[in-house]
């Protein structure tokens, strides 16, 4: 089953957010933790989402960024400051990146031309969604094991999307939050942005398939269940092998970074949702990817 409205995915798993930007409550017994980072725009859905499911905000005491990209950091310093007694938790790379200036730039930058995009810019001014830097409190890294109250949650490292990709495993759900590093589903098709390294971007897919799947939570157009959720990993495998062999062949045509990233931009974008993401920045991506396959990491 695909799941794109915000709601409860399992008994202990409630998917929040709006469709293109999704964030997930994992419901321990007694102490709750929030999984990915979002848009900043989504912040006022969050709040009135939390209320009508019922759910009691003091008992959130975590929240996890699976990597650093604007799109999936942008509601943190918010909640921070609302719940301040969370731990925010991220890997080590995550937590590095974080501290730059110039990256703390350019998620401000981003988040505010995607809020501009939606309409949403005054509504952010309002609310104050305004990002600020996010302090890590709580560096994970691979095989850590942490708890939400009954629930244990396995921190793997699946680098390739971005350098700073984490992925949680739940045992028992059975589910994995694999944000950006697992594909971005799109209808029947799967975006690979394997936007900082290809080889260990494929290489991460491997290692997530390998563990027992029924439940698949993107961060971007929802969760997936039952048959979708067991096998997403392997079509996004699949999807890796193919891109890959599209962009080997477009820059082996055309020996040029600019001219590949333009036609395999024009392609995607005819078949990506709408209101995604500008242009400008899936084209940057492809743009990555086209750089690594010509061998320019």
């Amino acid at each position: 089953m695909i799941i794109e409205k915000p709601g409860f995915v399992t008994d202990r798993i409630l998917f929040l957010g709006r469709k293109e930007s999704c964030v997930y409550l994992l419901k321990g017994a007694k102490e709750f933790a929030l999984l990915g980072g979002g848009l900043a725009y989504i912040i006022p859905d969050i709040i009135k989402q939390l209320k009508s499911f019922n759910i009691e905000e003091k008992k959130i005491k975590r929240i996890i960024i699976l990597h650093s990209h604007f799109d999936h950091c942008g509601i943190v310093s918010f909640f921070k400051k609302r719940w301040p007694w969370v731990s925010i938790t991220a890997s080590a790379r995550a937590k590095e990146l974080l501290n730059k200036p110039e990256v703390l730039e350019s998620i401000s930058s981003l988040s505010q031309l995607l809020s501009t995009e939606h309409g949403l810019a005054k509504q952010d001014k309002e609310i104050g969604t305004e990002f600020e830097r996010i302090n890590i409190d709580d560096v994970v890294k691979e095989g850590d094991i942490l708890s939400c109250d009954d629930l244990s949650m396995e921190v793997m490292e699946v680098p390739g999307h971005s350098s700073c990709s984490i992925a949680i495993y739940v045992p028992q759900e059975k589910a994995i939050f694999a944000s950006d590093a697992g594909g971005i589903p799109f209808g029947d098709k799967i975006f690979i942005a394997a936007g900082s390294n290809f080889d260990k971007y494929q290489e991460s897919l491997k290692k997530m398939a390998r563990y027992e799947i029924e439940v698949y939570l993107a961060e971007h157009f929802g969760a997936r269940t039952g048959s979708d959720g067991r096998h997403f990993l392997q079509k996004s495998m699949d999807a890796a092998i193919e891109i890959r062999s599209i962009l080997e062949a477009s820059y082996a045509k055309t020996k040029d970074l600019k001219k590949s990233t333009m036609e395999i931009t024009g392609t995607v974008m005819e078949w990506m949702p709408e209101g995604f993401m500008p242009k400008e920045i899936i084209s940057m991506v492809i743009g990555q990817m086209v750089r690594f396959i010509a061998g320019l990491k």
